[in-house]
């Protein structure tokens, strides 16, 4: 086992080059960057852009001073942008440089764990991923958690009942939560619970209330489930599905295997039967499938649910990155869950063992 983890340790590292190159040239090829947006918001507003850039990478080239309407030595919005200032932006962004010297620049700083700053915040990637981790952490272990609660009891009375009446109204309510994203029923709850059109049940945003730091402990916790009630009902809606019908299907498998019909020839009952023998070995790809699971629901799943809900989240602040090319946080972000997300998976492969010790990844040679 232990030759096995280190080859897929080992595999890891031109997995994550590999990743970072395709997302990094992708970003390069797009339109726009963070140079063209602040040259964008200086002839629309202004000063405050300019003090924006001034507070982000330091004094302007020459140390030219902003005015209050505005104006600096080296720019008039009526007159255009002097060359030598969009030089000093593109040296202060480090696009001075070239594309693949950025990158390996890039890759080596990230060899040590040094992320760099965010280009508008002011602030380095790394203390506001620590920053939003928790709301993120939050949504993920909750969705995770009432999934499997729901999703394998379901899955496992729908594979002993198949063909019943439970079986078939359940497969319908399963097919319409697998259709309908899970930002749609965000929607569509919010439209119905949090004062769309109807009732005003629920908040409309954050998790929690603005006097939360006033309240007992007791109040802390209800109000930390008021406001997290939504998002996360949205997000188990649109993600228990597909594990029910896994489970479903993994112990309808297994039910018609050779073994299930000896063990009922030497007289066990049903229960024992499912829980004794079939259990174990149908479980065995849900439980496994757990860590990549919860990866997928905390760093992809949560992003529009955190966007709809105003959530200050890992996913809201990937989302405004992409959205005002701040690099360093897209990059330092995408380089830190695909690292994780690959180690999930390592972690989910050693599962398999945990469930069933009869697996031996050790014994093949791939």
């Amino acid at each position: 086992m232990g030759a096995y983890i280190i080859r897929r340790l080992l595999l890891i590292i031109p997995t994550l080059f590999g990743i970072m190159v395709i997302n990094f040239v992708v970003i390069q090829a797009a339109p726009g960057g963070p140079v063209e947006q602040v040259l964008a918001e200086l002839q629309q507003v202004g000063g405050a852009a300019a003090e924006r850039v001034t507070r982000a990478g330091g004094e302007l080239a020459g140390g030219a001073q902003v005015s209050s309407r505005g104006e600096t030595t080296k720019y008039r919005g009526a007159q255009g942008l002097d060359p030598e200032f969009i030089k000093e932006l593109e040296r202060r962004f480090g696009f001075d440089r070239p594309a693949h010297e950025r990158f390996f620049l890039m890759m080596k700083n990230y060899l040590t764990f040094d992320f760099g700053s965010s280009f508008f915040r002011d602030r380095s990637v790394v203390e506001l991923v620590v920053e939003k981790m928790p709301v993120s952490i939050s949504l993920g272990l909750w969705t995770t958690l009432i999934v499997y609660l729901v999703s394998i009891p379901l899955g496992i009375v729908k594979a002993v009942r198949d063909g019943s009446r439970f079986d078939v109204a359940t497969s319908g309510a399963i097919v319409v939560g697998y259709a309908i994203p899970s930002f749609l029923f965000a929607v569509l709850l919010l439209v119905l619970l949090a004062g769309g059109s109807y009732v005003s049940w629920f908040p409309l945003r954050g998790l929690t209330s603005e006097n939360w730091g006033e309240l007992s402990l007791a109040g802390k916790v209800l109000d930390y489930l008021w406001h997290i009630c939504l998002p996360v009902t949205a997000m188990v809606i649109g993600g228990f599905a597909t594990l029910t019908m896994l489970t479903k299907n993994s112990f309808l498998d297994q039910i018609a295997q050779q073994y299930v019909v000896t063990a009922r020839a030497k007289g066990l009952d049903e229960k024992g039967v499912l829980y004794g023998h079939v259990f174990r070995n149908a479980m065995l790809i849900v439980i496994a499938g757990f860590p990549s699971a919860f990866v997928g629901i905390l760093f992809t799943g949560s992003v529009l649910i955190e966007v709809i809900f105003s959530l200050d989240g890992l996913g809201l602040l990937g989302f405004e990155a992409a959205i005002n090319r701040d690099y360093p946080v897209m990059f330092g972000t995408l380089f830190f869950f695909s690292l994780l997300g690959l180690l999930m998976n390592l972690v989910g492969d050693l599962m398999y063992t945990v469930v069933d010790p009869r697996i031996d990844f050790e014994a093949r040679k791939a």
